[in-house]
């Protein structure tokens, strides 16, 4: 194979990943240097000359002329009769330039040069794009949907890059088709081996804010900015925003009339129902917003949040405003937490101190039943005694003769 011939192969690999021409020529001298060292032991003494355009490569061994038998290496050094053969008019001391042929390295070696070759090349790909991808972390990214597996979809991007979008990573609701486009954050990219992967979700709460970024001008402008975020993906988020300008009303500016510049966000994430209220350094009004839509009497603060653990706080309400705080399937006050940093311990407005938690008839009482009763607010003793039995009917899924078997179970433990 000559010089020219292992060049042009090159080109099917330089042509799919657009290597600039210095790279090119760097990693086209550092393979055949590596070669030539493998071959005459040092690759210092040799001029390694390419032109990737045109496909030429040329290299030449430089050594000095010896007298004939004084030659301790053979690499550096020439014998004077040697060197005459090349040109007749050498002399000792003198510095002789030979061309090297590729096949002179050996078919051996050939092989394994072009296969490095190839190697250097992804390799150089792969760290471009790895690159890349890393400084776009955090970023919205758009990719269409290429592959379709069990646990994860493949997506491809304009330039032919793949991504993953693992099932952990997609909202409950999600359903793509092939061809269609999918929008996310780059979560992370990392290198497996010398291959980037690069992970797209759309559960991250900060693809939450970047939709806001993007569907709402003023977010994305910095009139508005989100302070905090917590998301249940798919199901509900709470969003808390702030303005510097006392002009803009950050939470209208954000759902727009009639919702109408929250309804592409909602829509995005599979109507996901987004809370959208003001923040505030003021911790006990933050706290209150956090519980939205239910009204709070009053609360106490037990513990502040540090960076190890979230704070404590007992919230008083009144008995009908529970089930709003705690929302259906506790997720209200599971956002309004994870939004404050607080552990909420909701508590009824001037029901007796004499009362038990439900939980604590867990012996009694199944729990799948009991969790019937939390749903709606109802997680003491005296609040489902309270409760009557045609309205517990109509807000729970038990059946009456259950109802009364638990308030049963209830009375006996007041009567005792």
């Amino acid at each position: 194979m000559e010089n020219i011939d292992l060049i042009n192969s090159f080109s099917e690999f330089k042509d799919d990943k657009s290597i600039d021409r210095v790279t090119l020529m760097s990693i086209l001298e550092e393979v055949f240097r590596a070669a030539l060292k493998r071959k005459f032991g040092s690759d210092e003494n040799f001029d390694i000359i390419i032109n990737p355009d045109k496909g030429d490569l040329e290299i030449w061994r430089n050594r000095v002329v010896v007298a004939d038998g004084m030659s301790e290496d053979d690499n550096e050094e020439i014998e004077i009769s040697e060197a005459r053969k090349i040109e007749p008019d050498f002399e000792i001391g003198e510095d002789v330039s030979e061309e090297v042929k590729l096949f002179q390295l050996g078919r051996r070696a050939i092989l394994a040069l072009r296969q490095n070759l190839i190697s250097k090349i992804y390799e150089h790909d792969s760290t471009n794009i790895f690159k890349q991808f890393k400084e776009l972390e955090g970023d919205l990214y758009a990719a269409e949907v290429h592959h379709i597996k069990h646990n994860a979809i493949i997506l491809l991007d304009d330039e032919g890059n793949e991504l993953v979008l693992p099932k952990s990573e997609q909202i409950r609701s999600d359903f793509f088709r092939k061809g269609e486009s999918v929008r996310g954050v780059i979560k992370s990219v990392e290198l497996r081996g010398n291959k980037p992967v690069i992970i797209l979700s759309r559960t991250a709460p900060g693809f939450l804010t970047k939709l806001f970024e993007q569907e709402i001008p003023e977010v994305f402008d910095g009139l508005i900015t989100i302070e905090k975020v917590a998301r249940i993906p798919g199901e509900k988020a709470k969003v808390a925003v702030d303005s510097y300008d006392d002009r803009i009303d950050p939470v209208g500016a954000c759902v727009g009339m009639k919702g109408s510049r929250i309804h592409g966000i909602v829509r995005e994430l599979g109507n996901e129902n987004i809370d959208v209220i003001n923040y505030t350094k003021n911790t006990q009004l933050f706290i209150a917003r956090a519980l939205s839509p239910a009204k709070i009497v009053s609360m106490t603060i037990l513990e502040e949040p540090t960076e190890e653990k979230k704070g404590r706080v007992d919230v008083f309400l009144k008995p009908e405003e529970v089930s709003r705080a705690i929302g259906r399937g506790g997720v209200n006050i599971r956002l309004a937490s994870e939004l404050t940093g607080f552990e909420i311990d909701v508590q009824r407005e001037g029901v007796e101190d004499e009362d038990v938690e439900l939980a604590e008839f867990s012996d009694e009482i199944e729990e799948w039943v009991i969790v019937e009763f939390q749903k709606i607010g109802l997680d003491t003793a005296r609040s489902v005694l309270e409760t009557s039995v045609e309205e517990l009917i109509k807000r729970t899924d038990l059946e009456e003769e259950t109802i009364l078997d638990v308030q049963r179970v209830l009375k006996e433990e007041f009567e005792a």
